[in-house]
């Protein structure tokens, strides 16, 4: 499976997703659809976006008991995703239910992957915060090895952790790391972060990649840059 840039579309309205997209005449990147989007638009904004082309990672990051979150991802299936994701901190029996949910009457499913650590989480926070005092690599080690264990695809992880988890999971386990920013740009809020050849070299499958491109002067030119990094 090759390397491929997922562009974070973290707008809050159809009307300025599409204006995003519309930039992109020539090659059709693999879009992430998050909460912001979801929630404004509804389950609508992922058929016509689906309409024209992309891939889609559809990122809700459910988290509930193992039925709820079984007959939600019954219902997200329907939709034409190439890739969703749940919380491993919602045990593996949760997991294994998703699994459940998500795989179609002809046995077809969508990708799905675990959050393991969220990349705007450290070790301080997860120990004053969650209580959580293990060291934050062993705990996303942990985490991943429980997906693997519940049949998932793989894990959203740091690309500080991405080689460690191949590692442990296998080469085929896949990592999808957000946290990358370009060496000359602004890291925002994320605290575990690399550049996306430093993410091609340490292991990296995919790379999500928001305000770095969605904010860009020339976002497509940000794009290929990003691509020529990461893929080529």
């Amino acid at each position: 499976m090759g390397k491929d840039v997922i562009v974070a579309c973290d707008f809050a309205s159809a009307e300025q997703v599409f204006a995003f997209l519309d930039k992109f005449t020539g090659r059709k990147p693999f879009v992430k659809i998050g909460m912001e989007l979801f929630y404004a638009e509804g389950p609508q904004i992922v058929r016509e976006i689906k309409k024209r082309g992309h891939k889609i990672f559809l990122d809700l990051k459910l988290h509930d008991i193992p039925n709820t979150v079984k007959k939600s991802m019954s219902v997200l299936s329907r939709l034409d995703v190439d890739l969703c994701n749940l919380h491993a901190a919602g045990t593996v029996r949760m997991m294994e239910a998703a699994i459940e949910g998500l795989t179609r009457p002809d046995g077809t499913r969508p990708l799905l992957i675990a959050v393991t650590q969220l990349t705007s989480t450290d070790q301080e926070s997860m120990e004053n915060d969650l209580l959580i005092h293990e060291p934050i690599d062993e705990v996303v080690m942990h985490y991943a090895a429980n997906a693997k264990k519940a049949g998932l695809d793989g894990v959203v992880c740091s690309p500080l952790e991405a080689g460690k988890v191949h590692e442990r999971c296998g080469a085929d386990f896949l990592t999808v790391t957000p946290g990358v920013r370009f060496a000359d740009g602004d890291i925002g809020d994320q605290k575990r972060v690399m550049t996306p050849a430093e993410a091609k070299r340490i292991g990296s499958d995919y790379i999500v990649v928001g305000r770095p491109i969605t904010a860009a002067e020339d976002p497509v030119a940000a794009y290929e840059r990003c691509v020529a990094e990461f893929c080529d």
